[in-house]
């Protein structure tokens, strides 16, 4: 593998549209799969219309993880390369992709740029391929764990329209308002404790100006209030132009540890001078609808929204 640092300049690069009949990548870059799992999820992006292609070591197991750094980063990296790859799915999140960042190509990535789609433990993968490929990127199901489980006919549809480029702009509904006002920005973000494990590693992207997207799962109501204080204490709240959070799915379905976080994230978000919406159906314990990073939104403090505004692939390439 070659090893880059080097940042790749230029406005963000929106990915070629995936169409029915194209095929799509499954790596797993994270946590080791099942194949039980795996092969449902598979049998729902084919009944999307995809052709399939499953990466050789999605199955391998090195302790925990789905085979060694080495070999995860190169199989990634393949399917990037791969002309007949489409588009690439993450097979399942858990840990271990942030392994990866210091093995992989991103400039190498940016010469062949394609939709990837991932959420939870991808958030790593996500904001690399932002700050070192410049690739819009998804948040979104993945193949194991939510395809696997089964997602609603409004989530799939979404995702395959968006990745067809045959949305263009879609709204979001939050359940509350935080913080009144409007603000606009392109959307970048994802699993709060991966963000947070981000902080002051080269692979984090600008947050300047843009819109902060946050969600979690399993974490008790102190350790997110732990980190949204680093986040607010790294200034990092200070910087962008609005936060949206997604669900904080709390342990075992705690009732007083969900309560709990939403006093947390309403204590440290309420004193900030943008927007802050919260309760849109993305990431975990939700629809998990597909989000676009990368490319611009409208937090709508004024009625309780977030909008997508711009296309997140290219057509007729």
């Amino acid at each position: 593998m070659v090893i880059s640092s080097r940042n790749v300049a230029g406005n963000l690069i929106k990915p070629p549209a995936v169409e029915p009949g194209d095929t799509v990548g499954i790596v797993a870059s994270a946590a080791a799969i099942e194949r039980g799992h795996l092969e449902r999820g598979i049998g729902v992006l084919g009944g999307l219309g995809f052709k399939v292609k499953v990466s050789e070591r999605a199955l391998a197991r090195d302790g925990i993880l789905a085979g060694t750094d080495l070999e995860r980063a190169t199989e990634l990296a393949a399917f990037f390369a791969d002309p007949d790859v489409k588009a690439i799915f993450g097979a399942r999140g858990g840990y271990g992709t942030g392994r990866l960042l210091p093995l992989l190509d991103f400039a190498a990535i940016a010469r062949t740029p394609k939709a990837f789609i991932g959420f939870s433990d991808s958030t790593f993968l996500l904001n690399a391929l932002i700050s070192r490929s410049s690739i819009v990127c998804f948040h979104g199901p993945m193949v194991a764990m939510d395809f696997a489980r089964g997602l609603t006919a409004r989530s799939l549809d979404h995702m395959r329209l968006l990745l067809s480029g045959e949305i263009t702009e879609f709204t979001l509904e939050a359940r509350e308002v935080i913080r009144p006002g409007v603000a606009e920005g392109e959307l970048i973000g994802g699993c709060l404790s991966v963000v947070t494990a981000m902080l002051a590693t080269p692979y984090l992207p600008t947050f300047d100006g843009r819109i902060l997207f946050l969600e979690d799962t399993g974490e008790k109501a102190y350790r997110i209030d732990r980190m949204l204080v680093q986040l607010k204490q790294a200034g990092i709240f200070d910087r962008v132009a609005g936060v949206v959070f997604g669900a904080f799915r709390p342990p075992e379905g705690s009732e007083f540890e969900a309560r709990l976080t939403a006093a947390f994230v309403a204590e440290q978000t309420s004193n900030l001078r943008c927007p802050v919406l919260s309760g849109i159906e993305a990431g975990h314990g939700t629809e998990n609808l597909t989000l676009p990073f990368g490319v611009r939104a409208i937090v709508d403090g004024r009625n309780s929204r977030l909008i997508v505004t711009e296309a997140a692939v290219t057509k007729g390439n």
